[in-house]
């Protein structure tokens, strides 16, 4: 712990719709401190929703749709954690977020193993190499076989899977969970059969359970730091977020085992959190996050450096310095003003449209960071207004709401009817939704005749003559870049063909 970067976990909690994964946020929020009250996940109506969840449409469907920033700290080691949406329509958002983070915990539902969105989301944790910790849960009710729960993250996620604890039953035949490393065993008390701290030391289990637990530990590999820290081994630790089990097991894993911030791509460099210049990169934008004071928050994941409040930082896509007076920390949905921060922390700028999704923040402007891209949207969908006086309300909206990467913006060459586009049929539902409750603005969607869209590089020469032939199908993005909108697939590849010139992307890096 020689730097105070080294104290830093920054970790994300991934997994499918429904496995678990706010109530396992809002339980180690409650073990850190950072809550004090875990009633909101037994309580009905507003109060059930978990302190991640705070936007309007999250709030009426029970579902994460934005990633959430939490800070809280336990035994000398501050955790960052980011609450991922597991919705599957929100792939950018979780992408990007997953950008900023050094590890992840994987929730699992023990009734259903691997779901498709959590192999989506493991894929992307693996490009960027990102070390998984594994949470089965649920044990407490029935659930499948714990060797066909292991053996499947094995084999579909081309993982070595190493148990650290192990259910002693499930369902009505929970008894609770064994520790691999001490023998002991965390019982369920009362009538709810929650973990309310008692531990039986090395107690003898019955036959079949002895046997079962000593052939999970002699079956499956014991845990390596280093092929972990790979992402070549998922340790795998089983309980029930909702009665307690494994919580504080989690919490340790992540202290013990965890990286601590890693080095972030710079082009051909990696900017190590060694390095004493201030540097870090915003992931994420969230607008109204409080719609009392109509605020803007741009969350920087901060990679290098011991950041100091006031401190002048310089982002690439402005080119001049900005002062930073008031950066926030999270705690749940409460802020405080950070006075420092490390490398590894994820602070909160308010600003007025200054920084946007991709900016790269340094001293001395001299790096960008890579690898936060724009998607080419999936559905694309015509804006009309209701009330056609809201002209500029809804801009000022859109460009919100684009800046923060919930939508995409398109401005046709042709035609005055802007075009917006997502990855996911939810986050159409979401824009109506914050349309109205944010900025007042009542809108419909109706078919557009794209069906994606890619972005368009070549020479200037090349360009042009594509663009002679082609005005009716083009738009510019809200950078001013150039994009084909496609009726279809074949129209893509129909062009492509046609123009070996160019190129047509279907990401564009920031």
């Amino acid at each position: 712990m020689s730097s105070p970067h080294n104290s830093r976990r920054t970790f994300a909690i991934i997994s499918h719709p429904d496995a678990g994964k706010t109530t396992l946020t809002e339980k180690l929020l409650l073990q850190g401190g950072a809550i004090h009250l875990a009633g909101e996940v037994k309580a009905r109506g507003q109060a059930r929703r978990a302190r991640s969840d705070w936007m309007k449409i999250e709030q009426q469907r029970g579902i994460s749709v934005t990633s959430s920033v939490m800070t809280f700290e336990r035994d000398g080691i501050t955790f960052n954690l980011l609450d991922t949406p597991g919705h599957e329509d929100f792939s950018e958002d979780t992408y990007r977020t997953l950008t900023a983070v050094d590890s992840a915990i994987m929730v699992i539902d023990a009734a259903k193993g691997i779901e498709p969105q959590t192999r989506k989301l493991f894929e992307v944790c693996r490009l960027r190499s990102v070390p998984i910790i594994t949470f089965v849960n649920k044990v407490d009710r029935e659930g499948r076989p714990v060797f066909e729960l292991l053996d499947e993250i094995a084999e579909m996620l081309a993982l070595d899977v190493s148990p650290q604890t192990f259910p002693v039953g499930m369902g009505g035949q929970f008894e609770g969970i064994l520790d691999f490393a001490t023998g002991n065993v965390a019982r369920p008390e009362g009538p709810s059969k929650e973990f309310l701290g008692t531990i039986d030391e090395k107690p003898v289990l019955p036959e079949q359970w002895a046997e079962e637990a000593e052939l999970a530990q002699i079956g499956y590999p014991a845990f390596d730091l280093e092929a972990y820290r790979n992402g070549d081994l998922t340790p795998v630790y089983f309980g029930s977020a909702l009665k307690n089990f494994g919580v504080v097991d989690l919490i340790d894993a992540i202290a013990r085992y965890a990286p601590p911030p890693r080095p972030q791509p710079a082009g051909e460099e990696q900017i190590s959190p060694d390095r004493d210049e201030v540097t870090g990169f915003i992931f994420k934008v969230q607008a109204n996050m409080d719609p009392n004071h109509r605020d803007r928050i741009a969350f920087m994941r901060q990679v290098s450096g011991t950041f100091k409040r006031g401190m002048k930082l310089i982002p690439s896509g402005l080119g001049k310095p900005i002062a930073i007076h008031s950066p926030i920390l999270f705690f749940a949905q409460d802020r405080e003003i950070a006075d420092t921060a490390e490398a590894g922390d994820i602070i909160g700028i308010p600003n007025h449209g200054t920084l946007r999704v991709g900016d790269t923040l340094s001293e001395k402007n001299d790096i960008r960071f890579t690898g936060l891209p724009n998607f080419a949207p999936e559905i694309l969908r015509r804006v009309q207004l209701v009330d056609p006086t809201k002209t500029k309300q809804l801009r000022k909206a859109l460009d919100d709401l684009s800046e923060e990467g919930v939508i995409q913006v398109f401005y046709p060459e042709i035609g005055a009817q802007w075009i917006v586009g997502v990855v996911g049929q939810l986050q159409l539902e979401v824009l109506i939704s914050r349309l109205s409750a944010e900025y007042k603005v009542e809108a419909m969607l109706e078919a557009s005749p794209f069906a994606t869209a890619r972005w368009i590089k070549g020479s200037d020469a090349a360009l042009k003559t594509f663009e002679e032939f082609n005005r009716p199908n083009l738009a510019k993005d809200r950078d001013g870049d150039l994009v084909f909108m496609a009726r279809s697939p074949w129209d893509v590849n129909y062009q492509q063909e046609k123009n070996p010139d160019l190129v047509f992307s279907a990401t564009k890096e920031r």
